[in-house]
């Protein structure tokens, strides 16, 4: 095997072993999106979000809908999806954890230090609103189960327009979606 073949080689293994099981499960295994059942016919409206299925899953579906919930539940239906677009994008890189609850609870333990303060401000966390969390889980398992991530151009990174956190300035910012502005490196 000649060098560059090697390199290759070694980068596609190392690529490999730091994506989750669940992702690499999602590139070989067709799913309900996959098969036309949503696919191209997602509107990304609060009408045809509430013609889908009540959902619910597993730790990485608690993870992103619980995500959702506390940091957008207030947001359209694409505002939502673009949220759940940087935290799958996230899981995707390999600048971060490989799965949707390490992306989510990267930082965790240290006041302030995480990447979603929901879940390092100090403050217990209660979901109060039974019809936004049925929302919001619709929406993760969508993405989950492989709708379009097209809406924020590969964004790895939001806030909401009522801050201007200093990172902003270093990344391209990509989108607008109602109060959230979302950016890549």
């Amino acid at each position: 095997m000649n060098t560059s073949a090697k390199r290759l080689y070694l980068l596609e293994q190392k690529a490999l072993e730091r994506a989750g099981a669940a992702r690499l499960g999602q590139l070989v295994t067709p799913t309900a999106l996959d098969m036309g059942e949503a696919g191209p016919n997602i509107t990304y409206t609060n009408d045809w979000l509430s013609r889908q299925p009540k959902a619910s899953g597993g730790a990485e579906w608690r993870c992103l809908s619980e995500a959702l919930y506390f940091e957008a539940r207030g947001e359209t239906v694409k505002g939502l999806v673009g949220v759940a677009e940087v935290i799958l994008n996230r899981v995707d890189s390999p600048r971060y954890p490989n799965s949707v609850c390490g992306v989510v609870h990267q930082g965790t333990g240290r006041k302030y230090a995480c990447q979603f303060t929901y879940t390092c401000d100090g403050h217990p966390e209660h979901i109060n609103e039974p019809a936004a969390w049925e929302r919001v889980g619709k929406v993760a398992k969508l993405m989950l189960q492989g709708a379009p991530r097209n809406l924020t151009q590969g964004a790895t990174f939001y806030h909401t327009t009522a801050v201007r956190p200093s990172w902003a300035k270093k990344f391209r910012r990509t989108a607008k979606i109602g109060v959230h502005l979302f950016y890549r490196r």
